[in-house]
């Protein structure tokens, strides 16, 4: 399996983790925005709304600039295509051990199958 950054990851999920984050970067894949103009569908104070923007600026996902007295924000979605990475490793990985476990039980039907045409369908004569 592929290593990935398990401290960036950690970072990235835990920054996922929070739905008023995930809300924030949803209005941020819309394109840019300022702070203010972020948190006023939030019912929290903009310190707040800061915070969360600190844990998305610390896993990378949201980049601030300051224009004059103004806040601007912006979605760097750079860090999701490790976290699409590692969920796409484990979904082959799972995957293929399904199709294992498909192809076991279709065995052991087929194979259940078999032995009761022998005993003449399962039916035993008494």
């Amino acid at each position: 399996m592929v290593k990935y950054q398990s401290d960036s990851l950690n970072e990235i999920f835990g920054a996922l983790a929070d739905p008023t984050r995930r809300a924030i970067l949803a209005r941020l894949a819309l394109g840019e925005i300022t702070v203010g103009e972020l948190a006023e569908p939030f019912e929290m104070s903009l310190p707040a709304v800061s915070k969360h923007l600190n844990v998305l600026e610390a896993a990378g996902l949201v980049q601030r600039e300051k224009q004059g007295r103004l806040r601007r924000c912006q979605l760097d979605g750079r860090p999701l295509e490790a976290a699409a990475g590692w969920i796409e490793e484990y979904r082959r990985f799972w995957e293929a051990q399904l199709d294992s476990l498909a192809r076991y039980l279709d065995q052991t039907q087929t194979q259940q199958s078999k032995e009761g045409k022998k005993d003449g369908g399962g039916k035993r004569d008494r």
